[in-house]
């Protein structure tokens, strides 16, 4: 393998993540995508800089077919029927996936980067608290003696989780001697490990994808999800994903983002304009 990872830090129960197997495949989908989305950050900063000297962002002429058709995307899984209460956490300590899943909310978005410092030691905990939970074996005792534990009397949260996105690297393992694309670690690792659990618990491996700021990007991604299907061995749309618009580009995107998938099977959320402002720092 050309994937090497660089910190010797041990990581407690780390080497049930970090399998050759494992690390093969985030191998795997760095060689196949990591190429494509360093092209479409390329044109992020060339889209930036068109925006900043014209003062004019609008939407695409070349996707107005798209935009005036008559097309709907592909309805959401049982499991992600009823989202009325949806709460966001990071995945790691073990303390807080449990309170997440024990919370009584609907859904559970085990949030990878923003609520979770990306720490290697974060990252690889996160996979292993999500992977334990998918098998019903998730519990922790605190230094006082105080146990935490799965409810068995209420249906926990279904979680979405959120990888990182596109923009973040991941300097822990490096493929070819360059560093990994963080969404592509984060995707990897929990698709690997989790995915076919979910599919047996009767739910689905469900994704949380942020900052986008194009279509091209949601293609990216629709690529990703396909080839790991395939991978796998499982069916065609056994993966979904929910799209937070959460910058101004995307936001002249949504529907082309919503048409990419094959079917198509990506659902999009906006998001009040306070969060992409402050992304992009087009206002104060």
């Amino acid at each position: 393998m050309a994937i090497t990872v660089t910190d010797p830090r041990p990581i407690n129960r780390a080497e049930e993540i970090l399998t050759p197997k494992a690390l093969a495949f985030v191998e795997e989908l760095h060689n196949r995508f990591a190429g494509t989305r360093n092209e479409l950050l390329a044109a992020r900063a060339v889209k930036r800089q068109r925006v900043a000297e014209t003062g004019k962002l609008d939407f695409l002429p070349e996707t107005k077919d798209v935009r005036d058709g008559d097309w709907k995307v592909a309805p959401a899984p049982a499991a992600l029927q009823d989202r009325r209460v949806e709460m966001t956490g990071p995945a790691s300590p073990a303390k807080m996936a449990i309170n997440a899943l024990n919370s009584g909310a609907k859904v559970w978005l085990a949030d990878l980067e923003d609520a979770s410092t990306p720490t290697w030691g974060n990252v690889v905990d996160a996979i292993l608290n999500l992977r334990d939970a998918a098998q019903g074996t998730l519990s922790f005792t605190s230094d006082e003696g105080k146990e935490y534990k799965l409810r068995t009397d209420a249906p926990l949260a279904v979680v979405v989780a959120r990888p990182r996105g596109w923009h973040m690297q991941e300097k822990h393992l490096l493929v070819n001697g360059e560093p990994a694309v963080g969404a592509l670690v984060d995707f990897g690792l929990h698709f690997f490990h989790i995915a076919k659990q979910l599919v047996l618990n009767g739910q689905g491996p469900y994704y949380y994808l942020p900052k986008m700021e194009s279509h091209l990007e949601a293609r990216l991604w629709n690529d990703v999800f396909v080839f790991a299907q395939d991978f796998l061995g499982l069916h065609q749309g056994t993966v979904r994903a929910t799209v937070l618009i959460e910058t101004i580009p995307a936001a002249f995107e949504m529907d082309e983002i919503l048409f990419e998938p094959a079917g198509p099977r990506l659902g999009a959320e906006r998001r009040p304009l306070g969060l992409p402002v402050q992304h992009h720092q087009v206002l104060p």
